[in-house]
């Protein structure tokens, strides 16, 4: 079933968790913004089912221009407002502006999903009975961020997994979160009280590929003093964590293959193998298939480790997790450098919307660390951003407003590659196709 999808403009914490929690019950997913610009962002990027905007001031001069400004994007997205100061002229203005329902603070939670029932089709809406709680056990304090769409999905998915016992294959570019998906897995399974044993496949040589996975005997080669206990054997009964399975060398793929299938190693030098139980979780920034296909990866290993299989989405396709990720990385380095800043300033978010993160969460992460280190005030600017970033959202925000200028610029700017210029754009292939047949452009003949 589709879950729809509801963007808030609340800029009361309180307000805005205790409404979240509500629509949650009923299988809602609740984004929330809290600056005009980042909602009128947000809105574009995540194209919502329905829009509900709260006005605690008398001003609401704001409020109506989001209003407005969706209105002029989208004929049809349901908006409902809710307004804590209200008045004949204000409902009169709201209506005008494009509202579908009009609320006065303190409102019922009961009249306002009645309204959100009658905006949105019946089978996007539970009732709370229907949906399953969902909690996950969080990683030393470290959750995984984010409440758009394709990370209710990968959580609600990671949740299933955890409860068998099956091998899992994560796939998904670098910095999206592979590692702290496989602690998620491991921290709510039967298994959570194990060991959980991480290995870079990447940055083992083949020459101690044995020595370090099997272990081995005491005199069993020139050095071997005392025994050695192999990692697979430290991570009995629980789970062993192969990250980078895709930069792992042919040869090491071989030795690995019969142990995680017969669950049995044999230490170098030992007279017999050893059983043992454990679960296997593989992760790589690379497309398995693909390698397969280049015969860099043995299909054998593939078709073992390819049981369970989750992708971590690429930060840039779920863009509305920004600013949330922002406030949870903020809230770290408050505590880590002693500081108390508040968050970040208009400019700098927007900022941050803008760009297409080729590094993804981890690059966040680290630009938000940066940021600290400039010494800002009580907000991060966007001149506290590093030069090289600002750089590149000024090269974006170069790009004419036309419509028909913006596609012809990314064209130009990529070579007429579409694939490219789609992904500077932040759209689709098919859309991409779509306004160069409606603009009639054409590429230049070759001289």
């Amino acid at each position: 079933m589709k879950a729809a999808v509801i963007l808030t403009f609340e800029r009361d914490g309180v307000l805005r968790r205790d409404l979240k929690r509500h629509l949650i019950q009923h299988g809602l997913i609740v984004i929330n913004a809290r600056t005009k610009s980042t909602h009128l962002r947000l809105f574009q990027v995540r194209k919502p089912d329905l829009v509900i905007i709260f006005a605690h001031l008398r001003d609401v001069t704001d409020e109506l221009h989001i209003i407005t400004q969706i209105r002029r994007q989208d004929k049809k997205v349901p908006i409902i407002f809710i307004a804590k100061y209200s008045s004949e002229v204000l409902a009169i203005a709201a209506l005008k502006a494009g509202v579908d329902d009009f609320f006065k603070t303190p409102y019922s939670y009961k009249e306002l999903m009645l309204s959100i029932q009658r905006n949105l089709p019946g089978d996007l809406i539970q009732t709370p009975s229907k949906c399953k709680k969902v909690t996950y056990q969080s990683i030393n304090g470290q959750p995984i961020v984010g409440d758009s769409k394709p990370m209710q999905e990968v959580k609600a998915h990671l949740l299933k997994v955890a409860q068998t016992n099956s091998t899992v294959l994560i796939t998904g570019e670098t910095g999206t979160g592979k590692e702290l998906a496989t602690k998620t897995i491991h921290c709510n399974s039967p298994r959570c009280k194990k060991p959980l044993v991480c290995i870079n496949c990447a940055a083992i040589p083949d020459s101690l590929v044995e020595s370090e996975l099997f272990g081995y005997e005491r005199g069993a080669f020139t050095g071997a003093i005392a025994t050695k206990q192999g990692l697979f054997e430290a991570a009995a009964d629980g789970t062993v964590f192969l990250d980078e399975i895709g930069d792992m060398t042919p040869f090491a793929q071989s030795k690995i293959l019969r142990t995680i299938e017969m669950k049995e190693t044999n230490r170098l030098g030992g007279k017999s193998g050893k059983l043992l139980d454990f679960r296997v979780i593989a992760a790589t920034n690379q497309i398995p298939e693909t390698l397969i296909a280049e015969k860099k990866f043995r299909k054998d290993l593939y078709y073992r480790l390819n049981v369970a299989r989750v992708h971590m989405p690429p930060l840039r396709d779920r863009k509305e997790d920004i600013p949330r990720l922002i406030d949870h990385y903020i809230d770290q380095f408050n505590q880590r450098f002693g500081r108390s800043i508040i968050g970040l300033t208009e400019a700098a978010i927007n900022a941050m919307l803008c760009y297409n993160w080729p590094g993804n969460v981890r690059e966040l992460k680290n630009l938000v660390e940066v940021s600290f280190i400039n010494l800002p005030a009580k907000k991060v600017d966007f001149i506290d951003l590093p030069e090289k970033l600002r750089s590149r959202i000024k090269t974006i925000k170069s790009i004419p407003e036309s419509d028909r200028d913006r596609v012809i610029s990314a064209l130009h700017a990529t070579k007429w590659n579409k694939s490219k210029a789609a992904q500077k754009l932040n759209w689709s292939r098919m859309t991409l196709y779509r306004k160069i047949a409606k603009y009639n452009i054409t590429e230049k003949p070759k001289p």
